[in-house]
This record gives C-alpha cells, structure tokens and sequence, in this order.
C-alpha cells in the first residue's frame, strides 16, 4: 500500500479487528457449551469473498471491497448480534460487540470518506463487474453471519484465480522521495555532546517519522507467520499501529517546527533489508534486538526523552513520553513471543545480531547505481526550523554533513553507539 495515510489507517484496523477478535473469542470460551472451531470459516464462500479483497489489483478495488462490502457485512452482523443477545443474561457479551460496533464504524465512516476521495466514478464502473461478484458470494453464504437465506450459488473467482502473493518491496507514495538517500545520519548529531537541544529536535522527530518502515516491516512477519495464534496478531498488530502512530508523531513535530516533511528523503532502506533479505524469524529476532537496546538509558528512549525535556518543548516532551512507553511494551510483547519460539532471551539477541549482519547498507552501490545521490538535506532543513524559531542558524551545524556510508541498515554508525530505533 503506497498511500502514506492509508497505511497509517490500515495499520489502526488491523489492530482493531485483532483486538475484538480475541475479546470476542476469550467471551466464546468462558460459555458453559462453547462452539469450537472459530478458526474454521463457516462457509467456502466467505473464504472465496475475503480471497478476492485479498487479490485486489489496485488500491481504489481495496478499498471497495473492504469498505463498501467486508466492513459492512461485520457491522450487520454485530448489529444482529446486539438485537439478539440479551442484555442481562450475557450481558458480557452485548457490551462486547457494543464496543466493537463503535470502533468499526469508526473505520467504516474513515473507508467511506477514503472511498470518496480515491475511487473516480469511471474507476467504480470498470469494477461494477466485481463488486457484483462479491455481493454474489456473500449471497450464497447467508451474508457474513449466515443469518440470510443462503442462495447456494457456486460463484467463480475473479481476481483470486491468481493467488495472492505478498510483495516484500515496500511501496510509498509520491511525497517520498529518494527512497535510498541515507545522507545524513541522525543518530551521530543526536548523541552529540556538544549540540544543542533545539537541533536535536528535528533529528528526534525524522527518527519518529522514519518509523515507518517499522509497520512495513511487521507487516511482512504477519503475512508470513498465519499459523500463530490469535493473541500473536493482536499483540503484533498493537505493535504495529504504535509504529504508526510514531511516525505521524513525527510528521506532527516536524510541522510544528515550521518543517515540510516532504522536503526529507525517508529513506526504505531499513524495511527493504528486511523484508527481502531475512527470514520471518529473523526479523523479528532483529526488532526485539532493536527494541531491547533503546531500553538502555545513555542511549535509547530514556536519553531521547530528556533530550526532549532539556529543549522545553511541551510537544517533543509528550511525543518522547508515549514513545518511550510503547517501546517498554514492544520489548515485552517480543519477549513474550519471539524469545521463546528461539529458546532463550540471550538466543533471540544473538540471533538478532546475526541477522543485522546480513543487512549491511549498500551506500556506495545505490550511489553507483543512480538510485540516489545521498544528498545532504540537513542544512536547508535546519535553516527552514531556526527561521520558524526567528533564531540565526549555527554555522558548525550548518555544515554538518555526516552520513550512513559507515553504518548498517538498523542505524548503528561503526564509530558510535548510536542506534536506528523502532
């Protein structure tokens, strides 16, 4: 998904869905006679409906399926449920899907207005043919919860014919430009003694926005580990959409500061390395690693957040706050998952270690390459914020021009101890 705004969303609704699933399924098993099976799709047709969302060809057929068919299908069928269920005697499980309701029509009304915004009514018509098919195929199921008379049509695939396959290069919009620019290395001015606050900041917020590549990433172990089970997805998935958030933390600082964030090459490099070049275990084994070092306090989250603090700046300060504490979260939620399917916490951070030697940065051969030029972009940068702040920029960091050409793709410079944070 190359729309930055969409990935934040999808990354907010995959978490939503993984944590009503696993309240929805606990309520299932606290019941005196519960049905079994809930990973087992009630119908063949329901697994041939979701296969083609799955197999959509462009984003405008995504976000039909999802928003105008899947979500609705869910809502409908929360909206039954509530009728049916009384509210005394399962009382747990009205106020379940009462909540749920409430936040997934939060994300129809979001996919209502994303439809508006990206699906031309000519793009509409040249889908007319598949959105019909899929209208069919819940059909023939009863819709989404079987409460409809089935029709029991056998409903040809359309665009599944061709199974859908996960494409590991990670896609961006036009506003990220330079994707392979690893010009200017945040971490070396950021753990710099004898910088200011004021600079650091807006190296604070690139790292938050540059997050991104964290929920590319994790959405590449999801799509290949479907046989965890479901408090896996809904801890994975809350991880996820907190790197989200980081990065539009950072997007929200850098504006505050008077910065187009347009103007910075975000580089992939990071989400690239790992999606194509380990393993699924691997990668995970690399983001507890990364997530169990920012919790050392010369210079992980507890160093960023007093950074933040020595600036007096009340939104850098708060962003750093919620930051750090997720981060707390993510290395348990690693600790929890990743360390014992390896074996052991020292296993996993060995294994992590071994797995950030394989991705070392390409510098010289994406320059050679033409795929970017490495330009160093702090200085007008640096100049746009002092402007902003009506504050003379400093010549020395004007002149700072230390990149990534030293350093391995999570961030750590051979020469420091800095390191790439999730």
């Amino acid at each position: 998904m190359p729309i930055y705004e969409l990935k934040m969303a999808f990354s907010l609704h995959a978490y939503y869905c993984a944590e009503h699933l696993g309240e929805l399924a606990a309520r299932v098993r606290e019941l005196r006679q519960p049905p079994y099976g809930l990973e087992v799709s009630p119908h063949a047709s329901l697994d041939l409906f979701f296969d083609e969302i799955l197999a959509a060809p462009s984003t405008e057929a995504l976000l039909l399926g999802l928003y105008e068919y899947a979500i609705p299908a869910v809502l409908r069928a929360l909206e039954r449920v509530i009728v049916d269920t009384n509210r005394l005697f399962d009382h747990p499980t009205y106020r379940i899907c009462r909540l749920t309701l409430v936040e997934l029509q939060d994300v129809q009304s979001y996919g209502t207005n994303a439809v508006g915004c990206l699906v031309e009514e000519g793009t509409r018509r040249d889908l007319q043919e598949w959105v019909a098919t899929l209208d069919r195929m819940l059909a023939a199921a009863g819709d989404l919860d079987g409460k409809k008379e089935p029709t029991g049509e056998e409903v040809a695939r359309h665009f599944s014919t061709l199974p859908y396959k996960y494409d590991p290069v990670p896609k961006r919009d036009v506003r990220f430009k330079d994707s392979y620019n690893m010009g200017v290395n945040a971490e070396a001015l950021l753990f710099a003694s004898d910088v200011a606050p004021f600079p650091k900041l807006i190296m604070l917020f690139y790292k938050r926005l540059r997050e991104i590549d964290v929920p590319e990433m994790m959405a590449s172990i999801l799509s290949e580990t479907s046989d965890k089970p479901s408090g896996y997805c809904r801890y994975m998935t809350r991880q996820l959409w907190d790197e989200a958030r980081h990065a539009m933390m950072g997007e929200i600082g850098l504006v505050a500061m008077g910065i187009d964030w347009t103007d910075i090459p975000i580089d992939f490099t990071w989400s690239l390395g790992l999606n194509t070049m380990l393993t699924s275990k691997e990668r995970h084994a690399l983001l507890y690693t990364v997530e169990h070092g920012l919790m050392q306090k010369k210079t992980g989250k507890q160093y960023e957040w007093k950074v933040a603090l020595a600036s007096a700046n009340p939104l850098a300060a708060m962003i750093q706050d919620y930051d750090w504490a997720d981060e707390v979260l993510h290395a348990r939620i690693g600790k929890d998952w990743i360390v014992p399917e390896i074996g052991s916490q020292a296993e996993a951070l060995a294994l992590g270690e071994k797995a950030s030697s394989k991705i070392l940065a390409n510098w010289r051969k994406w320059k050679e390459e033409g795929l970017t030029e490495h330009r160093n972009w702090w200085p007008e940068i640096y100049r746009a914020a002092c402007q902003h702040q009506g504050i003379e920029p400093d010549p020395k960091l004007l002149a700072y021009n230390t990149t990534y050409e030293n350093a391995r793709t999570d961030g750590s410079v051979r020469e420091t101890a800095g390191v790439r944070g999730a």
